[in-house]
């Protein structure tokens, strides 16, 4: 690949379209802008879709159900998907330059994480079909001779995959590779946010051989827009969604008519749990990347801290150290590590809540504000790294899911004191263990109601476990086999012997 520090010349702003049985497909209603978060200009223009449009997506999906898609094996299917990444690696530039222009995100980030995890989640779905067995009984019957069942899996039908901005091209990727791998078909609809690595993934997907109608790509908002009409098409079998718990309860009561299946990967306001015998450095570096990766705009990322009352003060004080060194800034530059928010509205949630921990009688440890920063730059929806300490348990900021860069640190003298703070939340998706005693982490990982739990590390994964949240962060599992169950109909099969 190409230097990703490298910054892309200038060209006209890309128009994108729906994707639609292999082709682009342009609607009737204007498009609308894409803001590119670092700077506050438009990006691209996007076409909007109407009924219409999602009507013919998803009937071109139900076609490819039972066209040339329907008729490949496991190993054909797993060769296209192998292609696919491929692709996605044969123009990683391309996919790195959208990914920046649509979260801003810096270049080492995104070089990092989102494109070459966008592009092994295809290889590691193709293995995983390769690989998933179903059960085999013989049972008795009363004339002695026996009868023979056994598992039989099928596609679910037409998948719809809702996509959030955060990680644009991991998380849609994520779910479109088993969809796929198990013989389903697509209709995506990214972000309004962020729509570019699907639309750029629509080309790959063709260039790879995928049949036309497998894979389509709708754009829209959610309400009153292509978000609603997808998830409440009649010829959707099944729906699969990552971001806020509100939206998934609307998705799960139009999922309801028709009793269509869900998998759901939900909001999180996830706690790290620092006892005094950890390796501080290690805890100190992992809670910083948990919190401030991404500019805090993580599912996984933690925003309540509690820490041993023996090393509080000195987790704190090196805390807000390694916050004030991060650097925001031009995406391309070296020595950028902070991006910007996604978007002006979000900006403004995330400096709602720095303003209600002043009102609520939290000490400000560092941030608070927007960083002062050079035009273009000036124009885009940066806040700062901001650490809190002080705050009584039922404050809304430690409540609420916030979804910035942003944590409150609070001390606590006892294991199950600090258990039982975790645990007070209506969510359930992530946690953070640092302990060098392994009976405690093996006890406490336990006891904390959450979807995984990490010991010592923050966002190791891997992709043949099962992820998904606990209690208001989810419903189902993905990942591995796991994934694979929520996009396949197990079907029994009795043989008479």
């Amino acid at each position: 690949m190409n230097n990703p520090a490298a910054q892309p010349q200038q060209s006209p702003l890309p128009i994108l379209t729906h994707y639609i049985g292999g082709q682009p497909v342009v609607s009737n209603r204007p498009p609308f802008a894409n803001i590119d978060p670092a700077t506050g200009e438009i990006a691209a223009h996007v076409h909007e879709a109407d009924t219409g449009i999602v009507d013919q997506a998803v009937q071109a999906a139900r076609a490819a159900l039972h066209g040339p898609w329907g008729r490949f094996t496991d190993p054909q299917r797993a060769a296209v998907l192998r292609r696919v990444a491929d692709g996605i690696r044969a123009r990683f530039d391309e996919f790195l330059a959208a990914e920046i222009r649509d979260t801003g995100k810096p270049a080492e980030l995104a070089s990092h994480l989102d494109i070459p995890r966008g592009a092994a989640n295809f290889d590691v779905f193709a293995d995983q079909i390769a690989n998933l067995a179903t059960e085999t009984f013989r049972s008795p019957t009363p004339d002695g001779r026996g009868a023979l069942n056994y598992g039989l899996r099928t596609p679910r039908g037409v998948i719809a995959v809702i996509c959030p901005w955060n990680l644009p091209l991991l998380l849609m990727t994520w779910k479109v590779a088993p969809a796929l791998a198990c013989g389903n078909t697509v209709v995506v609809k990214p972000s309004e946010e962020t729509p570019s690595t699907t639309t750029l993934l629509a080309e790959v997907m063709n260039d790879a051989g995928v049949p036309p109608g497998v894979f389509n790509v709708v754009h829209g908002f959610g309400p009153d827009s292509a978000g609603q009409y997808l998830t409440e098409h009649p010829g959707v079998n099944g729906i699969t969604f990552t971001g806020e718990t509100r939206t998934g309860t609307a998705i799960m009561k139009a999922a309801a008519v028709g009793v269509r299946p869900v998998s759901f990967e939900l909001g999180g306001k996830n706690a790290a749990l620092v006892f005094a015998d950890c390796d501080l450095d290690a805890a100190v570096a992992g809670v910083t990347r948990s919190a401030f990766l991404n500019a805090g705009q993580v599912c996984l990322g933690t925003e309540r801290v509690y820490v041993e009352r023996p090393v509080f003060d000195e987790f704190v004080r090196r805390l807000k150290a390694a916050a004030e060194k991060l650097q925001p800034g031009d995406p391309y530059a070296e020595g950028t590590t902070f991006g910007p928010l996604i978007s002006r509205g979000h900006r403004d949630k995330v400096l709602s809540y720095y303003a209600r921990a002043r009102n609520e009688g939290a000490t400000v440890v560092t941030g608070g504000g927007i960083p002062a920063l050079p035009a273009p730059l000036s124009g885009g929806w940066w806040v700062e790294p901001t650490i809190w300490t002080g705050l009584p348990a039922d404050s809304t900021v430690l409540t609420e899911e916030i979804f910035g860069p942003c944590c409150h640190i609070a001390p606590f003298d006892r294991e199950d004191e600090a258990v039982a703070a975790a645990n007070d939340s209506p969510y359930g998706l992530a946690t953070s263990i640092w302990t060098q005693d392994l009976t405690r982490a093996h006890r406490v990982a336990a006891a904390i109601e959450v979807g995984i739990a990490w010991v010592n590390c923050w966002f190791l994964r891997d992709l043949r476990t099962a992820f998904g949240g606990a209690k208001q962060s989810g419903i189902g599992r993905e990942g591995g086999v796991h994934g694979l169950e929520f996009y396949t109909e197990l079907r029994n099969v009795c043989i008479k012997l």
